[in-house]
């Protein structure tokens, strides 16, 4: 059973920055695409930025130039470096792990609060 623990969210100012952190336990097989997607009350969950095996990223455009995510295959994890953040960042942040292409495995995490306020 692979699952995936979530850390580094919080309470911070406009203009701060918060590292987030996944760590996966269990084995993770095959290709595979590591991600952190945010849900505001009411919304759906949307995804700010994945990365592949070999490091490919993608970012969604609301965070490019804010936002770094980065991963490390022999520890299993990945990581969200969120700057510059604004109040409308404001969500529950979930790690994901998802067997590429689409069809196998599909992993989430709990979520990590992330809030920014004045």
């Amino acid at each position: 059973q692979v699952q995936l623990v979530e850390s580094g969210g919080g309470l911070v100012q406009p203009g701060g920055s918060l590292r987030l952190s996944c760590a996966a336990s269990g084995r993770i097989f095959g290709i595979n695409t590591m991600g952190w997607y945010r849900q505001a009350p009411g919304n759906q969950r949307d995804l700010d930025a994945t990365i592949t095996t070999i490091g490919t990223t993608n970012y969604a455009d609301s965070v490019k130039g804010r936002f770094t995510i980065s991963r490390d295959n022999a520890k299993n994890t990945v990581d969200l470096q969120m700057n510059s953040l604004k109040p409308e960042d404001t969500a529950v942040y979930y790690c994901n792990v998802a067997r590429q292409p689409p069809g196998g495995y599909d992993y989430w995490g709990q979520g990590t609060q992330v809030t920014v306020s004045s």
